[in-house]
């Protein structure tokens, strides 16, 4: 006996599917029977759709990522130019210890 394996839709099929239960043209058992997904499955992705509604219009979350990603940027900009900063003493300190031993 060999298992089935679920279907698994896209969302971009999902989404066309909740505009056609957001229209009202048809009524969810329609379009269940229609397009033979259970119609539980689809009050589902109705409520995850309805859900995620206002996060799509929240510009305070867009902002906040906004400067969080300018606060990253300054860091990385002062930690490499630190680096630059202990590479060069590095270097500087090498050839002066260098200089040092050969006198002795």
């Amino acid at each position: 006996m060999q298992k089935q394996k679920r279907k698994q839709y896209t969302a971009e099929f999902k989404a066309q599917i909740v505009k056609e239960i957001l229209r009202e043209e048809k009524t969810v058992s329609q379009l269940s029977a229609e397009y033979g997904i259970h119609s539980s499955r689809l009050y589902k992705w109705r409520d995850q759709a309805l859900a995620g509604l206002p996060g799509l219009f929240n510009e305070q979350a867009e902002k906040a990522l906004a400067e969080k990603e300018a606060e990253w940027q300054q860091e990385r900009e002062a930690l490499y130019a630190e680096i630059g900063r202990l590479t060069t003493e590095k270097t500087w300190l090498g050839k002066k210890s260098r200089a040092f031993f050969k006198e002795r």
